[in-house]
Parts: structure tokens; sequence; C-alpha cells
């Protein structure tokens, strides 16, 4: 194995609002990566643990994943350094806090070290069902709605970008946690060549060249904020103090992909409107199209992602 190489991630200057972590002491540096069931958390981490093994330092992970099936809450700790015992991050030591999911992001702003850390977060909402209490299409849920700007005041270095819309646009909205590796990149400064062999391994090799572009794509939304002489965050998608969206404005259609539904009956049993069901040959159909809101329980809790769901403004007279 390798020596560790002197460090080349340096602080970088404040006003640039752009904060390198700095791995000069005897200390590891800890990344904290959180997110929902689904989202690719596992991954993210073992492509950064691997990465700084390849670099010669030592490195300890561990996770937690094991309530995670399709929407459940999922973190790993990411720990590298000259030597590492714990592979546990201690309360408030987390150098960088990386969340592929909103609400999970501010659940654990408190594991950053105060004064010091880096949070980057996909502002993506994955409401849980138990945040559902009225489930007429358009209603307010019970979910955070502290904005991007609220949370920056009390990080020392907050970025929040809208991933998963930046991945959709490039056709995978799954890529959105290379995306969020293309900004973890521009923080820990590993050349950029190592980055993404390491994520052509992790991936599958159909989707080599689109994560491939959202990792650059999130490098580059870096780079944009170091060029403006102040920090722009993107508000979060639903995080709105404004009126209830009228039923009439929003046209919900499922997309079933038969040849990839395995009859599990998940997505039957936790739709909430009851408006799913298997027929005679044991596929998922919606059988009242009325009664469906929307919500996307069914699509984050389906997990051969058989069920699309799209949510469609209809133009009002």
């Amino acid at each position: 194995m390798n020596k560790p190489a002197s460090p080349n991630v340096e602080v970088l200057d404040q006003a640039d609002k752009l904060f390198a972590i700095a791995n000069k002491s005897d200390e590891p540096t800890n990344v904290l990566i959180v997110g929902v069931g689904g989202q690719g958390v596992i991954m993210v981490s073992k492509v950064l643990a691997l990465l700084c093994q390849n670099h010669g330092y030592q490195v300890k992970q561990s996770e937690v994943h094991g309530m995670a099936k399709r929407g459940g809450c999922v973190f790993s700790h990411v720990r590298f350094g000259k030597q590492v015992w714990s592979p546990t991050i201690p309360s408030g030591q987390a150098d960088i806090l990386l969340a592929l999911e909103w609400a999970e992001g501010l659940r654990w702003l408190n594991s950053l070290k105060p004064g010091k850390g880096v949070f980057i977060c996909d502002t993506q909402q994955i409401v849980p069902p138990f945040a559902c209490l009225n489930r007429k299409r358009g209603e307010s849920k019970h979910y955070s709605e502290e904005t991007p700007e609220e949370i920056a005041e009390h990080v020392a270095l907050s970025y929040a970008m809208e991933a998963s819309a930046m991945a959709d646009k490039l056709g995978n909205e799954r890529a959105a946690n290379t995306v969020l590796l293309g900004a973890l990149s521009r923080v820990l400064a590993f050349p950029v060549e190592d980055w993404e062999k390491i994520i052509k391994e992790f991936v599958p090799p159909r989707t080599i060249d689109i994560n491939i572009e959202a990792f650059r794509l999130g490098r580059e939304w870096i780079e944009n904020i170091r060029s403006e002489t102040s920090l722009r965050s993107t508000p979060p998608r639903e995080i709105k103090k404004e009126k209830a969206v009228s039923d009439n404005n929003i046209q919900s259609t499922l997309e079933i992909t038969e040849e990839w539904c395995k009859s599990c009956d998940i997505c039957v049993k936790m739709c909430p409107e009851r408006c799913l069901r298997l027929n005679s040959n044991q596929i998922v159909e919606l059988s009242d199209p009325d009664a469906c809101t929307g919500c996307r329980i069914c699509e984050w809790l389906c997990p051969d992602y058989a069920i699309t769901v799209h949510n469609d403004p209809v133009e009002v007279a």
C-alpha cells in the first residue's frame, strides 16, 4: 500500500465560500453519509472508502441499513487518516455531512463539527407515509420546513443542491448520488481521474456514461459557486410556505414496467389510498385512478423500480 502523500487539500478562500478539509494532523477526517433506503448511500461510502485506501490512508467504514428497505433511514461513517482506531464518528466530530435527502440531512446536523463542518445536501424530499396525515392532494405534510438559507446560518459551510433534479435532466434520477459525489470531490481534493475510475467500478456497466456525466455536473455546480461572491443555495423542492396546490392543477399517472414487477405486493399493502392491486397475472395495476394522490410511496418502496409516478401540471383555463 502506498504511503499517504503530503496533503494537497487546503482550506480555500472563505470569500469564495468553499471550504476543503485539511488532513494535516494525526486526527482522521470524518465523513458522514446519510439518506433513505434505495438512494445509494452505501455505494457512495464504498467509493469514498476505496478511494482513500488507494491513496494510502488507513480507512474505517461502518454502516446501518437493516431498517432501510426502500424507504427507511440509512447512514454510513467513513473515517480516513494516518491511523484510525474506531469505525464510528464521535458525536459532533463529522468534518463533512453528505445527505442524499433533505430531512435526513437536517436530522444529522448536530454531528458536524461546530464552526467547521461542511454540509452538502440534496434538497429532494422523500416524505414518509406517517407524515401524510391529510391524504388530499396539495395538503400540507408534516415535514421539515426549514430552508437552505435558514440552515446556512447555523453551519460553517452549507451546499444545498437539487441533485435529483439535475440527475433527472440527464435521464436517470438515481444518479443523484453520483452528482453529490462530484460535489464532494471539490471538498476532498483527490485527483478527478481517481474518483471516476472507482465510480466506474461500482455502478452498473450500462450506466457508466451517465454516472460520469452526473459526477462532472456535481463538480461543475460547486465550481460555479466558487466564481460567485456569495454562497448560492437552491431552495429545496416542495419546501415552500405557499398555499396548497389545487387538486385540479395536478394529474397523477403511474408508469408500471410489468417485466420488472416481482409480485411482492409491497406497494399494494403500503398504498395509503388502497388504489393498487395485483391483477390475474400477479402484476401490480392501478385499480382506482381517481383515488391516487401521487404521493409516490409505491415508487419509493418498490424494490425493483417497476413503478414511476408522474405528477404533471394541468393547464387551468
